[in-house]
């Protein structure tokens, strides 16, 4: 599996050199707690007596506009040689980064004050680390590794606070945090299993665990925290409900995007926009396309709203909303891709739905993050690389 995982996500560097702020999280929570999922017609405007009234109140400006770049910000290079699989920047912070990497490290980073640099490496897994999760406080990290284990990290000293070995011995792919209780992180394994963790004891939730077709690739929650969705490298993406009190998994439903091809990427969000009711997921799933899906019911069954098309046949490419809901009229997301490429999306747009573009990697772009004002995006890819992008001011 490490061989594969390294060749799946390295694949160019021989030739080349979840996530909505906390603040987002939190206003999503206290929009949804009356219910998620209401009687709504999907995509119904709220509140619709006012909707010009309120996008003139974002101004005149275009997402095409608003989502211009003034060129990079700052270059890391810390990890070159060895793919970035996953950045993320912290909760409620513009400054503040993280990513881990296949060289078995995790790097935290700051942009402020100048000059950018790296605030502390994180060092002890024994493989290379496939994924990490910030707590809500940013005072920890969750990574996971093919080493096996799920460690917790202090962010201010890099300080190893716990390791947690799968119970089945078998490699970590993958872990998140339940948004409403960071005492508990799901992660999946290679062997088709997910478990919730309480990362004080150390020790799996009973009941808190599941077994999937596959290995467990991506893991995202809704902002509430009631449905996990969970997808493998078949194919298929499964929708869990997750009991508050206990921490206990039930298996709701299953949607088969396609045979064979690893969903390595899930990204909920409860509302597109400020205006537009509609509880959607960004899945990447190696088919050449983005897929937005809308979030049908209480039980996390999805259907597909649209696709875009991006080079994504192979490597394991993520995607994200942008954080800040707006008034504006429709609503971006940006994702990776292996042409090099990162692009920002109008999920609204029916034809030329391309905002930008942005160019500058050496290799497939694997990862995608915004800081929680959106004035930075950060990007990594396969060669090691992260790029942090800053944003035109208006």
């Amino acid at each position: 599996m490490a061989a594969v995982w390294q060749q799946v996500l390295a694949v160019d560097a021989r030739t080349s050199r979840r996530t909505p702020a906390r603040g987002s999280y939190q206003l999503q929570a206290q929009m949804n707690r009356a219910g998620v999922y209401d009687e709504r017609p999907p995509g119904s405007l709220v509140p619709t007596s006012v909707a010009e009234a309120s996008r003139a109140m974002a101004g005149d400006t275009t997402l095409s506009e608003n989502y211009a770049f003034a060129g990079m910000h700052h270059i890391f290079d810390q990890h070159v040689d060895s793919a970035v699989p996953r950045l993320q920047f912290a909760n409620d912070d513009k400054h503040l980064l993280a990513c881990c990497s296949l060289d078995g490290t995790l790097s935290i980073m700051t942009l402020s004050p100048p000059p950018a640099s790296v605030k502390v490496i994180l060092k002890g897994h024994g493989g290379p680390v496939t994924d990490f999760a910030w707590s809500l406080s940013n005072d920890v990290i969750v990574s996971t590794s093919l080493d096996g284990t799920l460690r917790i990290w202090n962010t201010e000293d890099g300080r190893c606070i716990r390791e947690v070995r799968d119970p089945e011995s078998s490699e970590l792919l993958c872990c998140t945090f339940q948004p409403m209780n960071n005492n508990l992180t799901v992660v999946g394994n290679s062997k088709h299993h997910l478990h919730v963790v309480n990362i004080s004891t150390g020790k799996k939730v009973k009941g808190g665990s599941s077994k999937l077709t596959g290995r467990v690739l991506s893991l995202s929650f809704d902002a509430p925290g009631r449905i996990l969705w969970a997808g493998d490298d078949r194919g298929s993406i499964f929708s869990f409900l997750f009991d508050m009190a206990t921490g206990k998994l039930t298996k709701a439903k299953r949607l088969v995007v396609s045979e064979g091809s690893s969903i390595c990427s899930i990204s909920a969000r409860s509302w597109i926009s400020r205006e537009a009711r509609d509880p959607s997921l960004l899945v990447n799933a190696c088919l050449n396309k983005l897929l937005l899906y809308r979030v049908v019911d209480n039980e996390g069954t999805l259907q597909l709203k649209r696709s875009f098309p991006i080079q994504h046949g192979s490597q394991h490419v993520h995607s994200i909303f942008c954080p800040l809901m707006s008034f504006r009229q429709g609503a971006c997301v940006v994702t990776g891709s292996e042409d090099t490429c990162v692009y920002f999306f109008d999920v609204e747009r029916n034809t030329k739905a391309i905002v930008n573009k942005l160019q500058g990697h050496g290799g497939p772009v694997l990862d995608v993050s915004f800081n929680c004002d959106e004035s930075l995006l950060a990007s990594a890819d396969s060669t090691g690389m992260v790029i942090i992008w800053r944003r035109e001011q208006k």
